[in-house]
């Protein structure tokens, strides 16, 4: 079956567990329109290269590992759905879009999006509980120290709150340590040490960082289906201010040869390579210096 389809189908069981008949129906609503329709899945999309790439297809607990890491997939995708609900909210980006679409808290109200923030937030790891009973208590570990503090999401999003920002902390927490739980637990769910994989996923996540912020300057709203310079608007560290233009695609170019290095030895590893340099240019493609003096 097709892995996109797979990941969905995933998704879908998963939000229906939460939004089941005897939920209140406009939370029900909320959390589907959080998750569904989604954006590219990166962060699954890794967790199952990861875990492709590490597979043996000889292993007696092939079919486990492979149940295993799709679980965990979801689980990374559902708490990355939780974080862009409360990323939205007035307090933090105040963005009425996301995904090309109103933001959870423009389409119900703040405090359905709070609400639906938090239970997705608690299905993420209540699915994993359900579901990947093969290497559970690595792969919650690992997702709830990217999560949480001190250098998770919720740590990420903290340091907005800071009246200093060290901008490699920040964005290491708020966008690398998810990248980190991808790359980790795709390894776990497959029986790889897992911190092996650790500087992989930070190099991924800070690419993909410095990727977003070169879009929220240079891209369009349009095409990004959210609103641009949300940054320079919120008073948010963004690399293309702290390096310039020319400067944070440079770094995007060094953070993707650091990705190749880090990837540890495993059958997949040149395949891996490559999957995730081809993701990570289709961000930046088109994207010019003169576009931010258009805008």
């Amino acid at each position: 079956m097709d892995i996109g389809l797979r990941l969905e189908q995933e998704l879908e069981q998963a939000v229906a567990h939460a939004a089941a008949d005897d939920c209140p129906p406009l939370l029900a609503q909320a959390l589907r329109h959080s998750v569904f329709p989604g954006g590219a899945r990166i962060r699954p999309r890794l967790v199952l290269a990861v875990s492709n790439a590490c597979a043996s297809r000889t292993s007696p607990t092939a079919s486990q590992s492979a149940t295993a890491a799709i679980t965990f997939a979801s689980a990374v995708e559902i708490l990355h759905c939780a974080s862009l609900v409360h990323d939205d909210l007035p307090c933090f980006d105040n963005s009425a879009l996301r995904r090309g679409k109103p933001s959870v808290h423009a389409a119900f109200g703040e405090r359905l999006a709070v609400l639906a923030g938090d239970a997705l937030i608690v299905l993420g790891f209540e699915w994993l509980a359900l579901r990947a009973t093969e290497r559970l208590a690595p792969l919650t570990g690992i997702l709830a120290r990217c999560v949480g503090g001190p250098s998770g999401i919720c740590a990420g999003q903290a340091w907005e709150c800071e009246q200093t920002i060290d901008i490699v902390r920040y964005q290491r927490a708020k966008t690398g340590a998810l990248f980190a739980a991808c790359t980790m637990g795709g390894a776990a769910a497959q029986g790889y040490e897992p911190f092996a994989w650790q500087k992989l996923g930070f190099a991924i996540g800070e690419a993909f960082q410095v990727a977003d912020d070169l879009r929220d300057v240079a891209g369009s709203a349009e095409k990004l289906g959210k609103p641009v310079h949300q940054d320079e608007a919120n008073h948010a560290p963004n690399f293309v201010a702290e390096l310039g233009f020319d400067g944070a695609m440079a770094h995007f170019e060094e953070l993707l040869e650091a990705a190749r290095n880090a990837i540890p030895d495993c059958p997949g590893r040149e395949a891996l390579a490559q999957q995730i340099e081809g993701v990570s240019r289709s961000l930046v493609t088109g994207l010019s210096a003169r576009s931010t003096v258009a805008a």
